[in-house]
C-alpha cells in the first residue's frame, strides 16, 4: 500500500509571491503563508502562528503572481516536500515546503477588485459565491478565464 502525502492549509500570505523564470521557460512562485490557531491557557486566550513555505509551479505560479498579494486569505492543497542544498560555507541545509497543487482565493470579491480580471470558479462543487479556485487544470499555461 502506498502512502498519502496531502496538506491542506488556510492562511494569509506573509508577502507577495516571489516569481522566478527557470531555464526552459518554467515559472515558479513562492511565498510564506501564516496559519494561526487560538487556545486558552491558564484562562487567557493565546494565539499561535505557524509559517509555511509555499511553492507553486508553471501555470499555477503565473496565476498566483497575478492574483495573490500579501495579507490575502487563501486555501491551499498540496504535498509536503523536503529538499537539501549547500550554503555558501558548504554546510548542508534542509528546507521543508508545501508544493501547491491548487489554491482557492477566499474572501469578498471586493478583496480582489484591483486584479486585472475576476477569475471564474473552477471547481465542480461551488462552496460559496466568493471563492475562486485555481487548480491543476491550469498547468497548461493558459489562464482559466
Amino acid at each position: 500500500m502506498s502512502g498519502i502525502n496531502k496538506v491542506i492549509l488556510v492562511g494569509h500570505l506573509g508577502k507577495d509571491p516571489e516569481v522566478r523564470h527557470l531555464d526552459g521557460g518554467v515559472t515558479v512562485a513562492s511565498f510564506p503563508l501564516a496559519t494561526s490557531e487560538t487556545y486558552n491557557k491558564d484562562g487567557k486566550r493565546v494565539e499561535q502562528t505557524e509559517w509555511h513555505n509555499i511553492v507553486l509551479w508553471r501555470g499555477l505560479a503565473e496565476v498566483a503572481s497575478k492574483y495573490l498579494q500579501k495579507g490575502k486569505l487563501v486555501y491551499i492543497e498540496g504535498k509536503l516536500r523536503t529538499r537539501s542544498f549547500e550554503d555558501k560555507e558548504k554546510v548542508k541545509k534542509y528546507v521543508t515546503e508545501i508544493v501547491a497543487e491548487n489554491f482557492t482565493m477566499l474572501g469578498r470579491k471586493s478583496d480582489f477588485e484591483q486584479s486585472p480580471a475576476t477569475p471564474t470558479h473552477q471547481s465542480t462543487e461551488s462552496k460559496i459565491e466568493d471563492e475562486f479556485t485555481i487548480g491543476p487544470s491550469d498547468e497548461s499555461g493558459d489562464l482559466p478565464f
